[in-house]
């Protein structure tokens, strides 16, 4: 089977161009996702009180559950600009429904870059008309969609899967993030997410399962908790494929799928982190809850000491143990175990005899486990994060001068 992609579920075409936003020359950053025709869709964004014009633009939008697709623009996050940042999101709107004959508000805007620049609307305008001339569905559209979005991001992020056995469909979707990432994402350097399916998702079912879905993994990643003011995940329902979503059997499992989805988008990022040399993996278990475990996995995953010590493949537990219990939820020491790499470090509130060259050696490799167990209930969460070295510095002290 040919490689899926996020044109993969039918009913969609994309187109990604070049417009001049960006400093480096010919790199794409003016994007269209749209659908044949108005379809479902549900879309979470940033709670932070600092939040930009087309997030503000994209909640009106979407409060009727219908889209016919997103424009999105790299370079400029349009944020902290006024009622002109608010003119020109919605303007982006009016522009791309004007070109495909829908309604101002079928469109979603995105924006993602520096914050506090107006918006180069000359050079915005001029990408949204190129991108309407060459949409398609190939996997080069879905490409070029894909590099459209990236600002900091050294590499696109993809995830795609078609259902087996029952009703036939497919979820894809693609997303950008390398820094400025601490999403806390709700109904009501930046993370963008755009999910594409061609079941048939009726709208409030939709909104549920992309809430549960982002929970476990949008946010579920971090890699400076610093919550931006554009964070986005959309999801579009095309409903072009046979497969009506209905039973409690079908909503589970697609409500799986989409998670299956957005988990590896979220773990792509963690893994294209600024700076980053590895991904660290923060599982807990046995929490009292499954939000304790959240909050746990988030503390430590956080730490920028314990992200320094993945750097510096240091196995201290000390860090570790440590930020799990400053999190403010209930955490005994004296019950957990801490495991590094499927090495057992420390255990009821002690530090175990283990070889630290030999675990010193196992963290240097590119994907990194740290198990907690908390041994006080039942509650699970894993969070994603990455390592703190000298280059995410460099690149967060060069990015605006």
């Amino acid at each position: 089977m040919p490689q899926l992609h996020l044109l993969s579920p039918k009913g969609f075409r994309a187109a990604g161009v070049s417009a001049g936003i960006k400093t480096k020359k010919h790199a794409k950053d003016v994007a269209l996702l749209v659908a044949d025709q108005l379809s479902p869709a549900a879309a979470v964004f940033t709670t932070n009180k600092v939040f930009a014009a087309p997030v503000k633009i994209g909640r009106e939008h979407i409060s009727n559950g219908e889209l016919r697709g997103v424009v999105v623009n790299a370079g400029n996050a349009n944020a902290c600009t006024g009622m002109q940042g608010e003119k020109d999101a919605r303007r982006m709107c009016a522009l791309s429904a004007d070109l495909l004959d829908a309604r101002d508000e079928e469109f979603l805007p995105c924006s993602t870059g520096i914050i506090g620049h107006l918006m180069p609307m000359q050079k915005v305008e001029r990408g949204i008309r190129a991108a309407s001339k060459a949409l398609g569905n190939s996997r080069e559209h879905a490409l070029s969609f894909s590099d459209a979005i990236l600002t900091t991001d050294l590499v696109r992020k993809e995830a795609a899967l078609e259902s087996k056995g029952g009703k036939k469909f497919r979820i894809a979707g693609v997303c950008k993030g390398s820094g400025m990432i601490g999403p806390r994402m709700t109904l009501h350097a930046t993370m963008l997410a755009f999910i594409t399916t061609d079941a048939q998702v009726p709208v409030p079912l939709l909104r549920n399962v992309l809430e549960y879905a982002t929970e476990r993994s949008f946010n579920a990643v971090t890699v400076d908790d610093h919550m931006s003011t554009n964070d986005t995940a959309v999801v579009i329902a095309s409903g072009a494929a046979d497969a009506s979503i209905e039973s409690p059997k079908e909503i589970n499992y697609f409500r799986d799928a989409l998670t299956n989805v957005c988990e590896s988008l979220a773990y792509q990022i963690a893994k294209d982190g600024e700076g980053a040399t590895k991904v660290v993996a923060i599982n807990i278990t046995g929490a009292i809850s499954d939000s304790d475990a959240r909050v746990i996995a988030r503390a430590i995953a956080n730490s920028p000491l314990v992200k320094c010590a993945m750097h510096g493949n240091d196995p201290n537990w000390g860090r570790i143990v440590s930020a799990a219990g400053l999190a403010g939820v209930p955490f005994d020491p004296d019950k957990c175990s801490l495991k590094l790499q499927a090495t057992t470090v420390f255990r009821n509130g002690q530090p175990v005899k283990f070889d630290a060259n030999k675990v010193s050696k196992s963290l240097a490799a590119k994907e990194v486990q740290v198990d907690l167990a908390c041994n006080a209930g039942k509650g699970v969460a894993t969070c994603w994060t990455c390592d703190l070295s000298k280059g995410y510095i460099t690149i967060n002290a060069d990015y605006h001068t």
